[in-house]
């Protein structure tokens, strides 16, 4: 395979049609996944009324919390849980389905741009009704794995989670050497599964079918798949460490008005540097969500370019396929 080819086509597909750029960011609303965590606690201080050490605003403030929580019934706690829970659902479903749209734009475009290089111009509402009768085949594919990896972390992180307890954290660092051959595993597991996707849609099949051809795939090109999942896995998180990383400059604002206002014994200069802060990121955000959004254009055809180099005029992956598809 020439991978130097691949880089190079998907670089000059993605310029060449920008509308690309806009499946890239839909397609960037699954990414960095998030973590669901909560959890409360009582401190064991009560502010009561005359504390020397509380302030009356402080004092009157904490107690009308306090008193509001006194006044709310077990059912309104379960009623308001569970709406966050829907509530919670819902914007997970529909980051997903933006991811999903995306994503199949994105391997519709790089599969229209690669077959006819003389097109001057690929339309969003095309790629879009392009991608409708995979939609709902590449959300079933997701949440499979989805939750089959779930299912799978059960298995392994709960035992390990309940010995490292009884065995005071010796359980955890016997498991370290599994950990860190899953990780390596999981990285492996991904790439499939990223072959899985484009081939439902190149090749119109079913998930398993699609599951299966992305393995096919995967298993009988280890090697340029790996190159292929360091350059862009590697290489994608530097690009998107150098964009994100002026965020990190944000603080500065911040700290200097801190350092102003010990100078000062002022609280002026700190909330005026937390607000610069704050426009700062505001106004930086769109331009990340964009650069974010050319970036995942770009991996995404890089991939799509890759199973199609791989699976054309290769005799016996085509048979492999054919065979596949035919069951």
């Amino acid at each position: 395979m020439d991978i130097g080819n691949v880089l190079s086509r998907a670089w000059n597909i993605i310029w060449k049609h920008k509308v690309l750029w806009i499946f890239g960011i839909l397609a960037s609303c699954g990414q960095g996944g998030g973590g669901n965590g909560g959890g409360g606690g009582n401190s064991g201080y009560q502010f009561s009324q005359g504390d020397p050490n509380v302030s009356p605003e402080a004092e009157r403030f904490f107690f009308g919390i306090e008193q509001f929580f006194q006044q709310i019934e077990a059912w309104q706690i379960v009623g308001f849980v569970a709406l966050l829970i829907l509530f919670f659902l819902v914007l997970w479903f529909i980051m997903l389905a933006l991811s999903t749209i995306g994503r199949v734009g994105l391997i519709q475009g790089a599969l229209q741009a690669d077959a006819d290089a003389e097109a001057e111009k690929l339309s969003f509402m095309e790629l879009f009704e392009a991608g409708k009768p995979f939609f709902w085949r590449i959300i079933g594919l997701n949440l499979l794995i989805g939750l089959a990896a779930f299912v799978v972390a059960l298995l392994i992180f709960v035992p390990i989670a309940i010995i490292g307890a009884v065995t005071v954290g010796i359980g955890f660092i016997c498991a370290l050497p599994l950990i860190c051959i899953l990780v390596p595993l999981m990285w492996l597991v991904s790439v499939v599964i990223e072959q899985a996707n484009i081939a439902i849609i190149i090749e119109d099949t079913d998930v398993i079918s699609g599951i299966r051809l992305g393995w096919e795939v995967f298993r009988n090109n280890l090697g340029n798949m790996i190159v292929m999942a360091l350059i862009l896995g590697i290489g994608g998180a530097i690009i998107g460490f150098i964009f994100a990383l002026p965020i990190f400059f944000l603080v500065i604002p911040a700290a200097f008005g801190g350092i102003l206002s010990g100078a000062t014994e002022s609280a002026l200069p700190l909330g005026g540097g937390i607000a610069a802060a704050a426009l700062c990121f505001v106004g930086y955000l769109p331009i990340l969500i964009v650069l974010g959004g050319v970036l995942r254009a770009y991996v995404q055809t890089a991939w799509t370019l890759t199973y199609m180099q791989l699976t054309t005029g290769n005799p016996e992956i085509e048979e492999n396929l054919d065979t596949i598809l035919e069951e």
